[in-house]
């Protein structure tokens, strides 16, 4: 499978790309799939991980957002609550090209969290009726990251041909050697057979938007984040602490403000932690944000790259490019060998790999070689090895939000290692950790992969109402 920077990092709603933005993109290919068939009725069943927190995670939001007509991608967020609310109320779904139907919400959406589908943990099927007979049925599994895979024969899939095609640490090791060129050099180039030049330089400037200004957002939003756990949102204290009261106009202005400081360690370490904790509570409370490679995990790259931007010696406008593309081939890498769902492996597959893919973006952009770029990647998911996903509540917030910032540090510190090391001395390569996070999955307990029945999740006391 070819994978695009693009497939990578998307722009989406939180809380969860496996729980939200997945089932969000599985209703829309559903209604495709209808074509011209007619439908007077939809209903959904949850399998697996998705019954077990889908509550918690929004699963059944982005459903009926997704049944509904709304992208996640364009539709304003402030619209999204009073768009679910209004079905809730009145069990009725504007669904394009059928009208309206029937859709109560509480009957329509199944959570069979004693039921697991055998492809994935992460399953659900939709079913069409018209005048109470079954017309169409479509089973589809959210695989992390917001990848989508439909059950049975899929669509025939024009599959591209990249000049330098990677499936490994060593593949991209190699195309560096033979070309002579660094990682991001390499990436751009594949990425040219999908899309323009133009385009591609486009798409990397939004999602570098879309992350800067998620984090602009979370550093002055107060209150207690939704969900029942009674959790304070964090980064607007931080941000007064090291910023002051002043205002800014937009995310271009907050950035400035705060390159024109002189940072201490100590004030460097707690902005990386704001940056981080802004835009995973951002993504807690139903924000928009950039899966990273997933949307539990969306904070730790944001907050590294801004890290590089607002503390970088070095730093100039084109490394922004250079850190996406490098980082993003990371993630492909980790997508192929191994996993990013944490319903399939654990918070390794999200904490882990976006630590890994920030620690190549940020040596990419600090000089490193293509082989110190697979190192920072190897030292930093190999601090992440075993990682459990344990949400208390089933909501992304307790230990998630939190787990962002640690993977930042550990990020910075893998690439200043890389930098400061010899790959040819390395013991371990990218693609044996990549190999060893598998392995570690598949004998890890099903109750540490985001089904809210181990770890902290069980020895937390809260009370956590359904949402």
């Amino acid at each position: 499978m070819r994978l695009s920077v693009f497939d990578i990092f998307k722009i989406g709603i939180g809380p969860s790309s496996s729980h939200t933005l997945g089932p969000w993109r599985a209703a829309q290919q559903f209604l495709l799939s209808l074509g011209d068939s007619l439908v007077d009725s939809i209903r959904v069943r949850l399998y697996g991980s998705l019954a077990k927190t889908g509550r918690g995670h929004g699963t059944d939001w982005a459903l009926i957002l997704g049944l509904g007509g709304a992208d996640p991608v364009h539709t304003s967020v402030e619209a999204l609550g009073p768009l679910v609310e209004a079905v809730r109320r009145d069990h009725r779904l504007a669904v394009r090209g059928q009208g309206p139907l029937g859709f109560d919400p509480g009957r329509d959406i199944e959570f069979l969290g004693a039921q697991s589908l055998p492809f994935h943990p992460n399953g659900l099927t939709f079913q069409g009726y018209r005048g109470g007979a079954l017309v169409a049925e479509q089973t589809y599994y959210s695989v992390g990251g917001g990848f989508v895979v439909q059950e049975g024969p899929e669509p025939p899939r024009g599959e591209v041909v990249l000049p330098y095609p990677i499936d490994s640490g060593a593949d991209l090791a190699r195309w560096c050697a033979v070309t002579g060129q660094s990682i991001s050099w390499v990436v751009r180039h594949n990425e040219l057979a999908w899309r323009s030049e133009a385009a591609v330089d486009q798409g990397l400037g939004e999602l570098w938007a879309a992350m800067r200004d998620c984090a602009f957002r979370g550093a002055y939003q107060r209150g207690v984040l939704p969900g029942g756990l009674g959790v304070r949102r964090r980064a607007v204290a931080l941000n007064r602490s090291l910023l002051g009261e002043g205002t800014y106009p937009d995310a271009q202005a907050w950035v400035a403000a705060i390159r024109s400081g002189q940072g201490t360690f100590r004030q460097v370490l707690d902005w990386v932690t704001c940056f981080a904790l802004a835009v995973n509570e951002e993504n807690a409370a139903f924000g928009r944000v950039v899966t990273a490679p997933t949307n539990g995990s969306a904070g730790v790259i944001p907050a590294v790259l801004l890290y590089h931007v607002c503390f970088g010696a070095s730093f100039r406008p084109e490394d922004i490019p250079r850190f996406l593309l490098a980082a993003g081939e990371v993630g492909s890498i980790f997508k192929k060998g191994a996993t990013l769902s944490a319903a399939l492996g654990g918070c390794q597959a999200e904490i882990g790999v976006s630590s890994a893919m920030a620690a190549a973006g940020l040596t990419e952009v600090l000089g490193g070689t293509p082989a110190q770029v697979l190192m920072a990647a190897e030292i930093a998911m190999e601090h992440h090895l075993g990682l459990t996903c344990d949400p208390v509540g089933g909501l992304v917030q307790i230990p998630c939000i939190e787990r962002n910032s640690m993977g930042a540090v550990k990020a910075i510190t893998a690439s200043q290692l890389a930098l400061g090391g010899d790959p040819q001395g390395a013991k371990v390569s990218l693609d044996a950790v990549v190999r060893t996070m598998w392995d570690t999955a598949l004998d890890m307990n099903d109750k540490y992969k985001e089904t809210a029945e181990g770890g902290l999740a069980v020895h937390l006391s809260v009370n956590v109402p359904e949402c």
